[in-house]
């Protein structure tokens, strides 16, 4: 079985240690940032397979993260899964416009969280694009006129 690296971008400890043991134990091997801009170096330097990544974030919060790992040649094809106690429509179309794999609410269950990882990584990009036109649809639906 193939492990996946995972950059883990979150500037709380405890959430940082959270994720780590969850994702070591489901066959993850796990790298860790604890704000934006080491986690640019560390996908620049490593190149991880998909980036599990915090939305609140002091200095450079985590869709702006996300919008350079986007523009980014080399690094735009990596997924990335937001993890996020931001869940308005607002906040959720955001974060998919700027090109989120998946997002994930905070608080998390460890067991939902390796399974998502797991589900984008066997994700091929040209679906990850339909699916996330079509959840951006929907939830432009939602959205407050």
């Amino acid at each position: 079985m193939e492990r996946h690296r995972v950059l883990v971008v979150d500037d709380e400890a405890d959430v940082l240690l959270l994720c780590r043991a969850n994702l070591e134990f489901e066959g993850f091997e796990v790298l860790e940032a604890a704000d934006g801009a080491s986690a640019l170096e560390q996908a620049r330097r490593e190149r991880p397979d998909v980036v599990l990544l915090d939305v609140m974030m002091p200095e450079m919060d985590g869709w702006q993260v996300l919008a350079a790992l986007k523009e980014d040649e080399e690094l735009a094809p990596i997924p990335v899964v937001m993890l996020t106690a931001k869940v308005q429509v607002r906040d959720q179309v955001h974060g998919w416009s700027l090109g989120a794999a998946d997002q994930v609410a905070k608080p998390f269950s460890p067991l939902e969280l390796s399974q998502v990882l797991e589900d984008v990584l066997a994700t091929d990009p040209a679906e990850e694009r339909r699916r996330r036109e079509a959840v951006l649809a929907k939830l432009e639906l939602l959205r407050d006129p």
